[in-house]
């Protein structure tokens, strides 16, 4: 195993099926010569070269557009974001073109492109750069989303994401491209898209967790082992397709659920995971499920109200004494 920073995992991963397709390349505001604006694809334009990793104009919309076409042509983008927030302004090619082009064109063509970048809250850099949105992404068919929390899945799961056949949407949060862990080694790695992992075993609760809340749920599992609560944490790592056999797998062990969900509660995959757990583990649930999530509010810019607007340890423990009735 090797100690990598998430920024790193995500460049090898690029780098080697760069290395391994020829049809690969990168697009994307200051991917190029700033070597990206968080250093992911650093040292690519040097040895790919302008026509495999290509700086492109602010405007979401048109590269992203280009994108789709090459794809539609047997080329397979990657297409990077400087942020998801600003990826709203390209959500027509991703939501009304790249996700229904297989199933309009009866199955002759895919759109085999990979739409990835930061997602979710920033710090302190205002309402406007600091919204989650793979749920929304989540929501239309044709759409693959993959919300990795930790080095090694990220190598693994954007390798399967850059050789899909169809279009996926990658999110990294902006908050831990300079996370260290340990990636595998492994010639070729890959991770399966659309498999979860326990990531801590318990048997007192389940934990749902996905990117930054991933780490927000083991400080919470830490603090309460202090206390006496085993928790197991599931980090479902894709967010659609979502692996809910292995989340009701642990949930017949434990009998209860907190899922925690770095977005605001309403429509959100809290819900929706809620939802699935009460309709396929009804009968072994002994509280009801909990949700940790945002408040129904913008970000704030201030510092101490942006700590309390986002999910911490704290909100975690309160969510599972809730379901331990204690």
């Amino acid at each position: 195993m090797a100690v990598l920073q998430f920024r790193e995992a995500l460049k090898e991963a690029i780098d080697e099926e760069m290395d391994r397709d020829e049809n690969v390349f990168v697009m994307g505001e200051e991917v190029a010569e700033y070597n990206g604006a968080y250093k992911v694809t650093e040292g690519l334009l040097d040895k790919y070269g302008f026509k495999r990793v290509i700086d492109t104009p602010i405007s979401e919309l048109g590269f992203a557009g280009i994108g789709v076409g090459a794809a539609m042509k047997g080329l397979r983008p990657i297409v990077e974001f400087m942020t998801f927030n600003f990826a709203v302004l390209a959500a027509d090619q991703i939501i009304n073109h790249a996700s229904k082009v297989r199933y309009m064109l009866g199955g002759q063509a895919s759109v085999p492109i990979v739409f990835r970048g930061p997602n979710a809250s920033a710090g302190q850099l205002g309402a406007t750069h600091s919204v989650a949105y793979d749920s929304m992404y989540a929501h239309f068919p044709g759409l693959s989303v993959i919300y990795p929390s930790e080095p090694d899945d990220a190598k693994g799961l954007l390798k399967s994401a850059i050789r899909n056949d169809d279009t996926v949407i990658f999110m990294e949060s902006e908050q831990m491209y300079g996370l260290k862990g340990e990636v595998s080694e492994e010639k070729d790695y890959i991770i399966p898209i659309g498999k979860a992992k326990v990531k801590r075993e318990g048997e007192d609760v389940t934990i749902v967790a996905t990117g930054k809340m991933y780490h927000i749920a083991k400080q919470a599992a830490e603090q309460l082992a202090k206390d006496g609560v085993d928790a197991e944490i599931i980090d479902p790592r894709t967010i659609k397709p979502f692996d809910l056999e292995t989340v009701i797998k642990s949930i017949k062990k434990t009998h209860r659920c907190v899922i925690v969900d770095e977005a605001h509660p309403f429509g959100g995959l809290a819900s929706e995971v809620g939802f699935l757990i009460q309709r396929e583990a009804f009968d072994y649930l002994d509280a009801p499920v909990q949700r940790v999530c945002l408040p129904d509010v913008c970000a704030p810019f201030s510092k101490p109200l942006f700590d309390l607007w986002l999910p911490d340890a704290k909100n975690v423990i309160e969510a599972v004494n809730a379901v331990m009735y204690r």
